[in-house]
C-alpha cells in the first residue's frame, strides 16, 4: 500500500488524515459485513419459505389423491351428516336438490324437516320415525344454519318436522309451489334449535353437522356461528386449526353468508 505524504502538513496531521481514512474504512466494513449478514438471514428465510411452499403442495396433491380414490357416497352430493344417534340426515343445497331429495329419497319412515322462511332446506332423516330427539334436534340445527337466518345474523331459528306423507306437490286452489317448494299440510312440530355448526376432519375427510354429531366421530373440529368473515377466509382459518382437509370441502360446508369461529 502506497501512502502519500503531504509535505505541508506536519507528521502527526499527515497521521490524523490517515487515522480518520481508516476510521471510514473499518465502518464501511462493518456495514458491509452487516449487509452481508442481512442478506443471508434473507436468502436463509427464503429457502425455509420454498421449503414449506414444496411441502404444502405435496400435501395438497396427496390430499387429492386420496380424495380422487375415495369412493363418494350418493348422498354426498347435498347436505349431509351422520347424527350422534347414527341416522343419516341429508339436506338441500338449492331448490333443485330440494326437489331431488323430497322426490327420490324420501321414504315413508323418514322425517322431514325445514323452516317457514323462504329459501330455507329440506332436511330429511332416514329412518327418522325411529331416531331419538337428539338426532331430531341436530337436523333442526342443520335446517337452521343453512337456511336464510344464518345470512341475517340470527342466533336461533324456529323449524318444523312433519312426517312424509304431511308433504305434498300438491298446492292449494289458486296457489302455485315453485320449484323445490311444497306444500305442508297437518299437524307441524317445532324447535328452536341454535345457529352454529361443527367442521372436523376424520381420517382426511372434513365432516360437518351440530357438534355433538361431529363430536362423537372425531376431537378434532372447530365450531362456527354467524359472523363478518368471508367464507373463503374463513375456510383457511379452519384449515389451519384442523391442520388439514381440503379447502373447497371446506367451503361447500360452510353456510351462505359470513361467519367466525366460536370461542371454546
Amino acid at each position: 500500500m502506497d501512502l502519500e505524504i503531504n509535505l505541508t502538513k506536519s507528521v502527526d496531521q499527515n497521521a490524523a488524515i490517515y487515522f480518520e481514512l481508516a476510521k471510514k474504512a473499518k465502518r464501511k466494513l462493518q456495514g458491509a459485513m452487516k449487509a452481508l449478514e442481512d442478506s443471508r438471514k434473507k436468502l436463509a428465510q427464503l429457502q425455509k419459505e420454498e421449503v414449506k411452499f414444496w411441502e404444502e403442495q405435496q400435501q395438497q396433491a396427496v390430499e387429492r389423491q386420496q380424495k380422487s380414490a375415495r369412493k363418494r357416497e350418493w348422498y354426498e352430493k347435498f347436505h349431509w351428516f351422520v347424527s350422534s344417534e347414527d341416522f343419516l340426515c341429508i339436506g338441500g343445497k338449492d331448490a333443485t336438490s330440494n326437489e331431488i331429495i323430497i322426490k327420490k329419497h324420501t321414504e315413508k319412515d323418514d322425517l322431514v324437516l325445514h323452516t317457514d322462511m323462504a329459501g330455507s332446506p329440506f332436511f330429511v332423516i332416514k329412518n327418522g320415525q325411529q331416531a331419538g330427539e337428539k338426532t331430531i334436534q341436530e337436523a333442526a340445527q342443520a335446517v337452521a344454519v343453512y337456511s336464510r337466518a344464518w345470512k341475517l345474523g340470527q342466533t336461533m331459528a324456529d323449524v318444523f318436522y312433519v312426517k312424509p306423507e304431511q308433504v305434498s306437490k300438491e298446492a292449494n286452489p289458486g296457489e302455485y309451489l315453485t320449484k323445490g317448494s311444497f306444500m305442508i299440510r297437518g299437524k307441524t312440530n317445532y324447535l328452536h334449535p341454535q345457529l352454529e355448526y361443527a367442521l372436523g376432519l376424520m381420517e382426511g375427510q372434513i365432516i360437518g353437522g351440530a357438534e355433538m354429531a361431529v363430536k362423537k366421530q372425531t376431537a378434532n373440529y372447530v365450531v362456527v356461528i354467524p359472523g363478518d368473515e368471508q367464507k373463503s377466509s374463513l375456510a383457511k382459518k379452519i384449515k389451519h386449526k384442523l391442520a388439514g382437509g381440503d379447502l373447497d370441502d371446506i367451503i361447500t360446508i360452510l353456510p351462505a353468508g359470513g361467519g367466525k369461529i366460536k370461542k371454546s
